[in-house]
């Protein structure tokens, strides 16, 4: 027992040691008074100063921030909504979507990315002969009107491909939850004398808030990290995060990309610390209500 004991944590020692080594070369390089990648010159934040006044990074963070939220709020009420649909279908219609949903989870982000935008490059000039048609009438120019329906790919685009992606990793996420929830529970509360919109918000959601936050933040981190799809959605105009990062890359490893990765492995870190302690908190006011009761 002992001796499988000790060969579990070396396991485990080297596995974290393997994945954690790389991100730790990173932030102590993002230090490095050199540019050099492998010879230590001294400490100094320059780099992050430089960090700071580098505008087109702000202006791709700032995008990147701007869709992922928006995503991931559009995303998780479509998704939320559309897992309590599948939960009330037949098992054989719920099967078959359930089966669609899951195509964009094991589908090459190549391939989304790629037809996304041939579907947006699409719709953009059919919506653009449609306009000049419409401008070509008799009644509108009769009326002095003018159509322009079309459009290029850019933050919108962009925004609808993120959604796109999101949605499957919320209705996975919040479907299980839902097939432990009591039916029993809503009915109850119908029967109370509750509303079905009172019954749903009070009774149903916070049994599902659960699979709603896990989803959310799988959402969230999925469209923070994404390149391929925003590669090829997000047109000449607007650039993500991990965009502005691979034309950094392409040109040299410079070390602000350091410093920015170091940055985004905190957050993320930091986001990770606050969910821990509010489900540490939420397991333990559990128990102390189980014990009152």
């Amino acid at each position: 027992m002992k001796k499988n004991g000790i060969f579990s944590r070396l396991f485990l020692g080297v596995l974290f040691l393997f994945l954690y080594a790389p991100i730790f070369v990173l932030i102590v390089f993002s230090f490095n008074d050199s540019k050099s990648n492998a010879v230590w010159g001294g400490f100094t934040l320059d780099w992050y100063v430089q960090l700071a006044q580098n505008r087109t990074v702000l202006e791709a963070l700032r995008t990147t921030l701007l869709v992922s939220v928006l995503a991931t709020v559009i995303a998780t009420v479509v998704g939320t909504a559309a897992a309590i649909g599948f939960s009330s279908m037949k098992r054989r219609s719920r099967s078959l979507y359930l089966t669609v949903n899951n195509i964009p989870l094991t589908n090459a982000d190549i391939i989304t990315g790629v037809s996304m935008m041939l579907l947006f490059v699409f719709a953009g000039q059919v919506l653009a002969d449609f306009s000049g048609w419409l401008n070509n009438q008799a009644w509108a120019e009769s009326a002095n009107l003018w159509f322009d329906f079309g459009f290029n790919l850019g933050f919108i685009t962009l925004l609808i491909a993120h959604i796109t992606f999101d949605i499957p990793y919320v209705i996975v996420s919040v479907l299980p939850k839902l097939r432990q929830l009591d039916p029993n529970l809503a009915e109850a509360a119908l029967d109370l004398g509750a509303t079905r919109w009172t019954a749903f918000r009070k009774v149903v959601l916070p049994e599902l808030m659960p699979g709603i936050v896990n989803g959310m933040l799988i959402a969230f981190t999925m469209s923070i990290d994404d390149f391929v799809i925003s590669y090829f959605t997000a047109g000449s105009q607007v650039s993500t995060l991990s965009m502005v990062v691979y034309s950094m890359v392409r040109r040299r490893v410079s070390p602000e990309i350091n410093a920015l990765s170091t940055l985004m492995f905190v957050a993320v870190l930091l986001l990770l610390v606050v969910i821990n302690l509010r489900q540490a908190r939420q397991e333990a006011s559990r128990k102390r209500q189980a014990l009152r009761s």
